[in-house]
Formats: structure tokens, sequence, C-alpha cells
């Protein structure tokens, strides 16, 4: 079942959450004559609807008691929003997530070229992030061209995708690197090796 997006009752009826009951009706009357159908300047059905659920929801005691605890937790949500608009942290936490889950399916596909994906409900797990967050980072993958869906419907890694993640994620320790004093630093040798810094 498809959840309905939440509907700002106050904002439809351009009133505030402390409005009485008797400024409800009194500001319904008013748009209500502005919005009914068979008004021809200004009659629009889809908003008289509307105004007619946000009136009756917002003049019965009980179910504005009800509707306004949805209507906090909505109001949480934008809340969180802004929260999270301003908070460098979900942008780099998104940049990792998104890193590692190109890891996954690179390491995936080079490990099984017969069965290169991995399922929604799997990734979910293994990178610990719920199904809502996943689907925008699945969405952006895909718009960059370094995902796809397999024939099975699991996600998989494309050749732009692997070349995304050799790009970041392929980092030499200084260790492992050749020495300046190998062959290549010997007059008249050159094997092609070329020191990264």
């Amino acid at each position: 079942m498809i959840e309905e997006p939440f509907v700002d009752y106050y904002e439809t009826l351009q009133v505030s959450t402390n409005a009485d009951e008797d400024t409800i009706g009194r500001v319904f009357r008013y748009l209500a004559k502005r919005y009914h159908p068979d008004n021809p300047q200004t009659g629009d059905s889809d908003k008289f609807n509307l105004l007619v659920k946000a009136h009756t929801t917002l003049s019965d005691a009980a179910k504005r008691a009800a509707y306004d605890v949805h209507y906090q937790q909505a109001r949480e949500q934008q809340w969180q929003l802004v929260r999270d608009a301003a908070s460098s942290d979900a942008f780099e936490n998104d940049y990792t997530i998104r890193e590692k889950l190109l890891s996954l399916l690179y390491v995936q596909r080079r490990r099984d070229m017969e069965s290169p994906g991995l399922g929604n409900f799997e990734l979910e797990q293994l990178l610990n992030c719920p199904r809502e967050m996943m689907e925008f980072h699945v969405w952006y993958l895909k718009e960059k061209g370094w995902i796809m869906r397999t024939e099975m419907g699991h996600l998989s890694i494309t050749a732009d995708g692997v070349d995304q993640v050799e790009a970041t994620r392929v980092h030499l320790d200084p260790g492992r690197l050749i020495p300046a004093t190998t062959r290549a630093s010997r007059p008249g040798v050159d094997n092609g090796i070329k020191q990264i810094t």
C-alpha cells in the first residue's frame, strides 16, 4: 500500500497551528466561496476538496489532535532535512556509502562474472544503510552510468563504474613503490617505471 504524502492543513487553510475553531470556520467559509467549483472566476474543485478535508479535520477536536501528532512528525522531518543540509558530515557519509557500494559491486563482478550483481537487501545489510537512503545512492550511481540492473534484478557495476572505483580507490602505499635507486636510476637504463609522487 502506497502511503499518501503528508498535507499541511494549516497551510491549506492559511491559519496558525494555534487558530481556534471560530477562526478556522471563518477562513474556511471565505476560501470555500473563492474556490467553489460553481465560482466562474476562481473556482477550483481540487482546492475546494482539499479545503473541505482540512476543515473537517481541524474543526473536530479528536481528529485535530490525531492530525497534530502527524503534523509534528512531519515538521520534525522537515527540520531534519535542514539539519542534514547544513551538516557537512551528511555529505561525507553519502560519499562514503556510494564509494563502499561501488567497491562491493566491483569485487562481486571481479569474483564472479557469471553472477556479477548483488540484491538491494544484501547491499542494505552489508552497508548498514536503510532502504530509503539506499534508493538515493542507487539512483545517483545509475544516473552516472556506474551501475545497472542485471536481468535478475540485481545491481551490478558497469565498465565506467570499474574505472571510477579504480580512479578513486586504488591508492599505492609509498612503501610498495619501486625505490628511485632501482635499475631505472642507473645511467642508460630506462624500464618505463616512474616513481609516483
